[in-house]
Parts: structure tokens; C-alpha cells; sequence
């Protein structure tokens, strides 16, 4: 009996020492896993850092300063899920005299992707080639990420809504001014957001190195009303420690 009670006691023990802890920053809770505590890890500090990561825009930035080849595959649905214009093409930039320019390798169309004058015929393919074709030559960008910050003031038109394409892609979870309905929705860190979703921080090893892993999941008991307000499902983030 004795036996039973010890191992009891110290099975308890563990099982306490191994759950996820909820803490409470700025008014706002987020769920930090076991390995995260007993590392001592400066999660308020890290959780700010996660918020304000540039990575994803700095990556993007260097797309303007290397030569590389890249494989297109864009496709334009319609309503009902079906393929009605496409394009497949492969492009290379060449960079030269802090200038970039574009050669088409390969290039196979469906549909009606372009008009008569071989412009896009829809907005997302304009968009998709602003962001990662280059029309000409342009010269003297940099990849510096520090203040210059991505920003629609002063932008009207087809440039304020590119503005509003690299928010979405380069910081997610961000409030993107001007879009209907949904750009105050895809703030993901301001209060009204943490009604709807759940934060958790966690530690976890991939291909022989350690990531933090920082995942923001729909609340599961939301009501029709909240549920109504939710524009993400699941948004998981690796950062290299």
C-alpha cells in the first residue's frame, strides 16, 4: 500500500509539472507549453518579438537583390471550384548593376488570364505579378527591412490594395486598413481578437534544431454571433531559436 501511495504521490507530481500554463500579458492570456516554462524562457520578451517578426518581409525584400529561377502556377476559380483561366510559366531575374530584370523561360496559359493586349484579366493575377514578376528594369531597391514599414497612406487604387497584399503576406495577424468587413478582423492581437482565439507558445525540434512554434487556433466553444467574426482557423508560426 505504501508502494502504491509513493508512486501515486510522484505520478501526481509529474502530471503537474507537465501541463501547459496559462499566463496573463497585457490583459491578454496566452498558453505557454511545459518546455517553455522549465526552460525559463523570456516568453513576454519572445511573444513581442513574434508580434513584431520582420522575417517573412525580409525574405521577401531579398527577392529584390538575388538572381534566381522561379516556377509560377497561379489558377483563377469560379464559383464553383472549377479551373477557368490559369498560367504556368517559369521566369528568371537576373541582377546586374543593382538593376533586376526578367526572362520568360516557359510560359503556357488557359482561359482568359490575359485581355487582347496580353494585360491581366483579373486582379489577382496583377497583384500576384506586381509581388513577384519584374516588368523592365528596376534598379536601386535594397532589402533593408528597418522604417520601412509597409504602409497604404497616400496609396489609391490597384497600388493601395498591393499595400494591403504584402500586410496579409508579410505581417500576418496584423489590422490591414481599407478592406471591408474584414480588415479590422485579421488584427489578431488586439483585444477583440483574443475572444475568439486561443495562443500557445511550445518548443519543438525539426529536422535536428529547435523551434519555437507560436499557433493561434479558433476558440472551440464560440457562439454563432463570435464564430461570425472568425477569419482564421489556425495560424502556426516557426521561428529559428
Amino acid at each position: 500500500m505504501r508502494i502504491f501511495f509513493l508512486i501515486f504521490i510522484l505520478f501526481i507530481h509529474y502530471f503537474a509539472f507537465t501541463q501547459d500554463s496559462v499566463v496573463v500579458i497585457d490583459k491578454k492570456k496566452f498558453t505557454l507549453t511545459e518546455v517553455i516554462v522549465r526552460n525559463n524562457f523570456d516568453y513576454a520578451k519572445l511573444l513581442q518579438q513574434i508580434k513584431e517578426d520582420t522575417t517573412f518581409y525580409k525574405a521577401f525584400k531579398n527577392l529584390r537583390i538575388l538572381g534566381f529561377t522561379a516556377f509560377n502556377d497561379i489558377k483563377m476559380l469560379d464559383k464553383k471550384g472549377k479551373i477557368k483561366a490559369s498560367l504556368y510559366s517559369k521566369t528568371k531575374q537576373l541582377r546586374a548593376n543593382n538593376c533586376r530584370t526578367m526572362q520568360v523561360l516557359e510560359e503556357n496559359t488557359t482561359g482568359d488570364f490575359y485581355d487582347e493586349n496580353k494585360n491581366y484579366n483579373y486582379t489577382t493575377a496583377n497583384m500576384y505579378a506586381s509581388l513577384f514578376f519584374t516588368n523592365g528594369t528596376v534598379c536601386n531597391e535594397t532589402n533593408i527591412v528597418a522604417g520601412n514599414k509597409i504602409s497604404t497612406a497616400n496609396k489609391k487604387g490597384m497600388d493601395k490594395h498591393k499595400e494591403q497584399l504584402k500586410m496579409l503576406f508579410f505581417n500576418p495577424g496584423e489590422k490591414i486598413p481599407g478592406i471591408p468587413f474584414i480588415g479590422n478582423k485579421l488584427d489578431l492581437y488586439d483585444d477583440a481578437a483574443h475572444k475568439l482565439y486561443d495562443y500557445k507558445l511550445d518548443l519543438q525540434e525539426k529536422d535536428g534544431r529547435m523551434f519555437y512554434v507560436f499557433t493561434i487556433t479558433t476558440k472551440e466553444d464560440l457562439g454563432a454571433f463570435k464564430k461570425d467574426k472568425v477569419v482564421i482557423d489556425e495560424m502556426t508560426t516557426w521561428f529559428d531559436q
